[in-house]
């Protein structure tokens, strides 16, 4: 693998990690990207990525001082989220989109908001700030924006409704009764997906964003489970990873998985489509501590759909 890949690899892990409370996990991580840095001459502004990498260690390290819940990550200097943009993004959307992954939310949305007048970018761009604004935490900002969109000419009628359902869908998870207005002129195809139980649809190529999955039905061929679908919901998505926290309670469903198995059935779900594909177990970890200690991480890679 090219080291410039490994090292976003590994970045990306880090931030997987320490987004679901794995500090350990992640400074781990980190600490081997700043490794694989160190023995490369060629990387641009090296130094200044090492003092990047090195705050996002120290935070960790206070995090697991203070035992503190939650993913909230740190402001990086705008030095530092150049920087991010730069390793882990070749176009605009992917450089706005790669600070949003690594929690540099409001940033992203900056970056995000020229692109809403690019005919190519437009959607996606509108998509990921509503998903920035949703991992602010601001829901009704989220909502006031889809609501300001929906007054304007910005967005056609069926690419309002594509973010309408990506909104609906968060907010329906949330347990929040926040209606959102039908945009005017949505196709009958759009308005008929949910109630049809969706339609089959076809991922891009992984370099590209991938479709947003609420949740996945695994069919287990093995087990104490064989032959039964069982669902869980994704707790997190960084491409085509998917992570899904799974109480200690439900122990029993996943004792048979191990890193590396290949699972060949399984159905994603998201706002607007069901598809069936096959993914890969990357990780299996029991966390230690935080609040979901004793629950255990379970990283999928997806390979086909």
């Amino acid at each position: 693998m090219d080291i410039r890949l490994q090292i976003k690899s590994l970045l990306s892990e880090a931030e997987l990690y320490r987004s679901q409370g794995l500090f350990l996990e992640a400074k781990d991580k980190y600490h081997a990207a700043s490794a694989m840095i160190h023995k490369v001459d060629k990387i641009k502004n090296k130094e200044s990525l090492l003092k990047a990498i090195s705050a996002k260690i120290q935070s960790l390290e206070k995090k697991e001082e203070k035992v503190k819940t939650g993913p909230a990550s740190p402001e990086l200097s705008e030095k530092g989220q150049d920087l991010i943009k730069n390793l882990f993004g070749e176009n605009d959307l992917q450089k706005a989109i790669a600070l949003a992954k690594f929690g540099q939310f409001e940033r992203a949305i900056v970056e995000l908001t020229p692109l809403l007048k690019d005919d190519v970018y437009r959607l996606e761009a509108g998509k990921n700030i509503i998903r920035c604004k949703l991992a602010i935490g601001s829901v009704d900002d989220a909502v006031d924006q889809y609501n300001r969109w929906d007054s304007a000419e910005l967005f056609t009628a069926d690419q309002l409704a594509s973010i309408r359902k990506y909104l609906q869908s968060r907010l329906d998870q949330k347990g929040i009764e926040k209606p959102l207005p039908v945009p005017v002129g949505e196709s009958v195809d759009n308005n008929t997906i949910s109630n049809s139980g969706g339609i089959e649809f076809s991922m891009p190529e992984p370099e590209a964003e991938l479709l947003d999955i609420n949740s996945i039905g695994i069919t287990f061929t093995s087990g104490a489970q064989k032959g039964k679908m069982v669902e869980f919901d994704v707790n997190f998505q960084s491409g085509d990873m998917l992570s899904l926290i799974i109480s200690k309670r439900d122990k029993g469903l996943i004792d048979d998985l191990k890193d590396g198995d290949k699972l060949e059935e399984i159905q994603f779900y998201s706002p607007i489509a069901m598809f069936k594909g096959t993914a890969v177990i990357a990780n299996k970890i029991q966390i230690d501590s935080g609040p979901k200690q004793g629950d255990f991480c379970l990283d999928l890679k997806v390979t086909s759909t």
